[in-house]
């Protein structure tokens, strides 16, 4: 049987993976993001389907997933879209923390909330979001992302216990560092005081060789095996850093992961 996944933030990355994997394996796909209008590569895929979502926007959301139940009934809804906000916690603006906080949680949550009724009536449904491994090791200069994420994380597990009664599945997937252009794409923030530290930290992660970045292809399957094994499964390590990290942090205990994850950069 046809079933149907709508992917937010699927205009690059993972999303844009995703939305190809899942095309290929025959499901109709609703890809969302802010400007469709400028996507052409998923505009080739027949049984893809774009639609224009800025999930920042609460008065847009309920709107557009109700165009979507109307073009196909959702059996996985994956909220992948986040902002990146990196640099110096001090010197970002009020404005920045806002957008940062309104997109990467309230928005995904407000998302969820809008596809519940229709999961509920049908009596199934799977919600998948991606996290970090942030939000188990939160590095530094990304510590209001890597909050985001550890919320997203904290309400999957209460909200699992609302949901299951009612058939629904609610997951996460929890990836480190992908080969994406998410650092470019992230909005950088700057402060004198941190300047040197700054600057000698974002170098050195980004000439790290040990750091293995995972392909946004590879994060996409675990995604799909998420959506497909009827697993009763919270979280889903992704990617070879995302699991040595969490191995880690078991056996070490998150004092000493911190001072070995950070002498790496300081």
């Amino acid at each position: 049987m046809n079933k149907t996944i709508l992917i937010t933030g699927a205009s690059s990355g993972l999303g844009k993976a995703t939305a190809k994997l899942f095309s290929s394996k025959g499901w109709t796909v609703i890809a969302t993001m802010r400007h469709p209008e400028n996507e052409t590569e998923l505009t080739q895929y027949p049984n893809i389907q774009l639609l224009k979502l800025d999930i920042s926007n609460s008065e847009h959301i309920e709107e557009v997933v109700a165009q979507a139940e109307k073009i196909s009934p959702i059996d996985v809804l994956f909220n992948n879209a986040a902002y990146g906000l990196m640099g110096p916690f001090e010197g970002a603006s009020n404005e920045q923390l806002g957008k940062q906080i309104n997109t990467n949680f309230l928005g995904t949550i407000l998302v969820t909330k809008a596809f519940l009724p229709h999961f509920r009536k049908r009596g199934s449904g799977t919600i998948i979001t991606v996290t970090s491994s942030t939000a188990n090791i939160p590095y530094p200069f990304v510590a209001v992302y890597a909050a985001t994420k550890s919320a997203l994380e904290t309400w999957t597990e209460g909200l699992s216990y609302e949901l299951n009664r009612f058939g629904v599945n609610i997951k996460t997937i929890v990836p480190a560092y992908m080969q994406t252009n998410f650092g470019g794409n992230a909005e950088m923030v700057s402060h004198s005081a941190y300047e040197d530290t700054f600057n000698q930290y974002f170098r050195a992660m980004r000439e790290d060789a040990s750091l293995k970045r995972d392909t946004p292809e590879l994060i996409a399957n675990v995604v799909y095996e998420a959506a497909t094994d009827n697993k009763n499964q919270l979280h889903y390590l992704a990617g070879d850093l995302a699991t040595e990290e969490y191995n880690w942090l078991k056996k070490e205990g998150i004092e000493k992961t911190m001072n070995e994850m950070n002498k790496r950069f300081f």
